[in-house]
């Protein structure tokens, strides 16, 4: 299993958090500022099965805009490999 953290523009989450629900992604989403100009941003945190990451991270791809300002990116993420879930 892997976890996905993806730090996307505020303005994609709503399209990005669709569509992997869309797919039976759970999606929990985390509220975030940061980077160099310190704009609003949307923290996806995503728990993915093996065989799905790939999938996952199409998703995000296709799904957040291109920035106008060279020095943006449309995503930064982080796939972890988790060693234990539990639910409570």
């Amino acid at each position: 299993m892997k976890l996905i953290m993806s730090i996307i523009k505020d303005e994609d989450n709503d399209r990005v958090s669709k569509k992997l629900t869309d797919e039976k992604f759970r999606v929990t989403f985390v509220a975030s500022t940061g980077g160099f100009f310190r704009s609003g941003r949307s923290t996806l945190i995503i728990g993915v099965e093996d065989d799905r990451v790939e999938r996952a991270l199409q998703i995000i791809k296709e799904n957040t805009t291109i920035p106008e300002n060279a020095d943006e990116k449309r995503a930064t993420v982080f796939v972890l490999r988790v060693e234990e879930f539990n639910q409570l």
